[in-house]
């Protein structure tokens, strides 16, 4: 299949939608990071506004990595999923410890760090270092899908990859070379490639053409045999996690802890107010137990703290 008209198309709609975000404006791999992570299930005008808040408290791999459990899991409130607060200071420590706080560039040793996938790893690399590779998110999915896959339910990633792959163009690192004959002398030079159509610069494209398609026919990225509807977070045991979270930082503000009855009854008057039944105390246990296992908290002499 010849993948020249598909490109052509996305540059064109890439350039006619681009968006000028903040983390468009830098290759540090830090701040490339962070957006990647934060965009994750959070619409992109709310990420804009705490990106820079978290990059005015955590200007550095090495302030991240130094700074409090509590202090960054205060910073991350109303992002929502409080577990990749911690990935990213977990991750932040190994970057800053390990590699001397300089981002590795290889897939296999970003997939290594806490929280990082292989769609992170991938957006690190062409975001920040132009390298090309396979970065499959929901607004590639739907480029691809409602253009190559129009009306075909259920497509599994195994047959996007190929196609993600293909279209990406190669790095700047990447040259053709060039024979030349210069006073009778000859010679072999390098030349760069577009610099125009790199991997930073298509999967911006792709990006902004599959966020604007979303806005303008049925969602195909729905069509993704990947794509999982989310759950609802009202009432959930993962909306009670991120209450107990919450209240364990405001204790830790005013320089205190909760015990486990104390959480309890807050949780259930914050389950009241909300319309819904109070909460069992064995729930409100088993919560605590694996809050502590995963390094939210700690348990002291019946005492629950942030770690």
């Amino acid at each position: 299949m010849d993948m020249n008209p598909f490109r052509t198309l996305v540059r064109t709609e890439g350039v006619r939608l681009y968006r000028d975000l903040p983390w468009r404006r830098t290759r540090d791999p830090y701040e490339i990071w962070l957006s990647e992570v934060m965009l994750q299930q959070t619409q992109v005008a709310r990420v804009e506004a705490r990106w820079v808040e978290w990059l005015d408290r955590f200007p550095s791999v090495f302030a991240l990595a130094e700074a409090g459990t509590a202090e960054v899991l205060a910073a991350w409130q109303g992002m929502g999923y409080n577990r990749r607060a911690l990935a990213l200071k977990a991750a932040a420590e190994q970057i800053a410890f390990d590699y001397d706080g300089v981002f590795p560039t290889e897939v296999k040793e970003l997939v290594a760090l806490p929280g990082i996938g292989p769609a992170t790893a991938q957006g690190i690399r062409a975001f920040a270092f132009d390298l090309p590779g396979v970065y499959l998110e929901t607004n590639v999915r739907t480029v691809v899908l409602h253009h190559l896959f129009p009306d075909v339910p259920s497509v599994p990633d195994r047959e996007l990859v190929p196609i993600v792959e293909a279209t990406c163009p190669a790095g700047l690192d990447s040259f053709e070379t060039s024979i030349d004959v210069d006073g009778g002398a000859l010679g072999v030079y390098a030349v760069p490639q577009d610099e125009d159509d790199t991997p930073r610069s298509w999967y911006y494209a792709m990006l902004d053409y599959g966020a604007y398609l979303k806005k303008t026919v049925p969602n195909p990225s729905r069509r993704a045999k990947a794509y999982t509807r989310q759950s609802k977070f009202e009432g959930s045991r993962r909306q009670k996690r991120a209450e107990i979270v919450r209240m364990l930082l405001a204790a830790g503000e005013l320089g205190e802890g909760m015990d486990a009855p104390s959480v309890h009854a807050a949780l259930c008057a914050s389950e009241r107010d909300a319309g819904r039944a109070p909460v069992e105390r064995e729930l409100v246990e088993s919560i605590l137990s694996d809050l502590e296992r995963e390094g939210f908290c700690c348990e002291n002499e019946g005492v629950w703290r942030i770690a």
